[in-house]
């Protein structure tokens, strides 16, 4: 049966670690009445650990529905699938293997509700990568985790605010190992990636890429390293020939600081903080880390746990609304889209279940 409401769309919520932000943020984000015009949240958390969490904020006072499965929601309101009844030990400020481990239940829990079609996007709060690794999760984000559920070969880290994308080729990885981690092939994957998520995701028919160097000065023809006239301008060259709208290698400190990240629909950087510093620099309180390629929708806040500030009631809940209403925005221009609206994850999901059986 269509849905007829527009806040019918099933918005999973993941709590991330309780010991920092994450749980702050939800509620603050929650509080706002404008949120359930657009859409139906469902946390993944405990009750317990949110009325813990409400002493700590002046301004978070939602009233849950407290559900055991997501089912049982209730259409405008704010859900809370209560997936641990006991108390979790919470030290906010501190990592803990508790709330590690609570964080990769929540996970799981949203994973598989999303993978059964009960919600219909995901948003992901901050996570500590040491304690949820602790407590067995054997990925390095929710990034790795997603894919290797659903079985996707490729995806994209894709930073996107109202202004500004940019994805990376190299994510988590120690920068003395990026340069061996890109390739002419891995370069022309993740520009093919972004080109397609920019259509499919955000409705722009003829996107035009920007694509950086990895040496200062985009290499200097040669004379600061080789990696621009061996691989990264091959590449776009031959993309180019394929009809896409690529452009570059461009030095990185002079295309952010002359502005020309404006004249483009998507930046390509080569590591993770040569996209991410400038991106949390022009947009940090507003910035959505969404990952392309997959074939759900999974956005999260651009920061982190934040335990420095964690408990004061002073961070602030743009970013993980920006991440809610993005997710609403993608869902629906894929939903326009009908060969990419059915739910593939699903289908994989139950491809994983025969074949463990």
């Amino acid at each position: 049966m269509a849905r007829k409401k527009q806040n019918d769309l099933r918005v999973g919520i993941t709590v991330g670690d309780l010991n920092g932000v994450g749980m702050e943020i939800i509620l603050k984000a929650l509080s706002d009445p404008r949120i359930y015009t657009t859409c139906t949240p469902i946390v993944y958390g405990s009750a317990k650990a949110a009325s813990f969490h409400k002493k700590t904020v002046k301004n978070g006072d939602v009233h849950f529905n407290i559900i055991s499965k997501a089912e049982d929601l209730k259409l405008g309101k704010p859900n809370l699938v209560n997936i641990e009844e006991s108390e979790i030990k919470i030290t906010l400020g501190k990592p803990g293997l508790d709330t590690g481990k609570f964080a990769y239940r929540s996970i799981e829990a949203a994973t598989k509700d999303l993978a059964e079609g009960l919600i219909d996007v995901m948003v992901t709060a901050p996570i500590n990568k040491r304690s949820i690794a602790d407590a067995g999760f054997k990925f390095p984000g929710h990034t790795e985790y997603l894919m290797n559920y659903s079985q996707a070969e490729e995806s994209l880290m894709f930073m996107v605010s109202e202004n500004m994308r940019i994805g990376v080729v190299s994510g988590h990885v120690p920068l003395a190992e990026v340069p061996k981690d890109i390739s002419k092939e891995k370069i022309q994957s993740k520009v093919r990636i972004m080109h397609q998520s920019l259509q499919r995701d955000f409705g722009i028919e003829k996107p035009k890429i920007a694509v950086l160097g990895l040496n200062p000065h985009a290499g200097d023809e040669g004379v600061l390293g080789s990696e621009e006239k061996d691989m990264i301008k091959p590449a776009v060259q031959e993309l180019t020939q394929e009809g896409l709208l690529v452009y570059g290698p461009y030095g990185a400190d002079g295309f952010f600081g002359t502005g020309q990240q404006k004249e483009f629909d998507g930046i390509l950087a080569m590591y993770h903080d040569q996209g991410l510093a400038p991106f949390k620099a022009l947009a940090f309180d507003t910035g959505v880390n969404f990952t392309a390629g997959l074939p759900i929708v999974r956005t999260s806040p651009a920061h982190g746990t934040a335990y420095n500030i964690a408990g004061q009631d002073a961070a602030n809940p743009q970013s993980l609304l920006s991440a809610i209403y993005t997710a609403a925005d993608v869902h629906s221009t894929r939903q326009q889209q009908k060969e990419w609206y059915a739910n593939p994850l699903k289908k994989q999901r139950t491809g994983r279940q025969e074949a463990d059986n």
